[in-house]
């Protein structure tokens, strides 16, 4: 494995938590590999754990398509309702898109180091998943308390790793990374009333033959109607129910993340300007990776010069 620059530093990217925001680090990799920065250990907490898991396997083109071409109609096709488990989102249909690329691969067989972190569910132990399905990694991290239903991987049941370490710079440093690249999503979340899911089931009519019918019965379409308005909100100034569980959960992660990073910082710190992004925005991808992808660029010249890399003399290329 080769080192990311001329001064034989390893280097380590840390992908932190953030929900639909969480795109916004494919145009943070986009940026790094066009400066020719490659890291050698990859840590990714929640979407963090997607992304990364993605570059790692090879996969980064595909989740980039995938993530473009996201609508309000088929984001809500993937969050397949569940009245009786222990999530709201049962993530079944995110699950079968991920096996469908990355089903066969194992985390042991990257040519890169990678860890997705999770919680243990009673314990809170912070969990570093490093070995066996890369899937079955990604799907522990991301699980948000409430939302998706929690991972059982070797007898543990495992949720969401932002409760314990959202923005893992610690895991890079103990796998041996001397030089880590952090990526904050939460940097500038100023107004938190107004980052309310506004993906509004009325206006985007996601009932189809192409979209999961979990409710069965005779009013099935209407209690899943009835479920999408309290969960994503009508649109109004009252949040539905995920609003409120998911912004929770974000100020907790956003106050974990202050004070682990005060302990540990990172070298670099890419803090992408998304103000306005909501938390489950996933349909408005092509900003989210634009403003990820400028972020990044704003600390290349940092970054080249601390790692030893020439840069060439034109312009990287766009995201577009």
């Amino acid at each position: 494995m080769g080192m990311s620059g001329s001064s034989g530093l390893r280097v380590g990217l840390a992908l932190g938590g953030g929900v639909a925001r969480g795109w916004a680090h494919i145009g943070v990799l986009r940026a790094l590999i066009n400066a020719g920065i490659k890291p050698d250990i990859i840590a990714g907490t929640s979407i963090g754990a997607v992304v990364g898991g993605c570059f790692a396997a090879g996969y980064l083109d595909d989740l980039e398509d995938f993530a473009r071409n996201l609508n309000r109609r088929r984001v809500l096709g993937y969050l397949d309702f569940n009245l009786t488990g222990t999530g709201l989102i049962t993530g079944q249909r995110l699950c079968e898109r991920l096996e469908k690329h990355m089903g066969s691969r194992h985390i042991e067989a990257l040519d890169r180091r990678f860890v997705a972190v999770a919680t243990e569910i009673g314990s809170g132990q912070e969990v570093w998943l490093n070995r066996g399905r890369i899937v079955d990694a990604v799907r522990a991290s991301y699980a948000l308390p409430g939302i998706f239903k929690p991972v059982k991987i070797e007898e543990r049941w495992l949720f969401d790793g932002a409760l314990c370490n959202p923005i893992p710079v610690s895991v890079c440093r103990a796998l041996g990374a001397r030089y880590v690249i952090a990526v904050n999503l939460n940097f500038d979340i100023t107004s938190r009333g107004a980052a309310a899911i506004k993906l509004d089931a009325d206006h985007t009519s996601p009932i189809g033959s192409d979209e999961p019918e979990p409710v069965t019965g005779k009013n099935g379409v209407a209690v899943r109607r009835l479920l999408q308005r309290q969960i994503m909100g009508k649109g109004d100034d009252a949040p539905g129910i995920s609003t409120v569980m998911v912004e929770a959960f974000n100020i907790v992660q956003d106050r974990i993340a202050r004070s682990r990073l005060a302990g540990d910082p990172p070298d670099v710190m890419i803090s992408p300007r998304l103000h306005g992004m909501n938390l489950f925005d996933f349909h408005r991808a092509d900003e989210l990776i634009e403003r990820g992808y400028q972020a990044a660029r704003r600390e290349i010249d940092h970054l080249t010069k601390d790692l030893g890399i020439k840069q060439p003399t034109a312009a990287a290329p766009s995201t577009s």
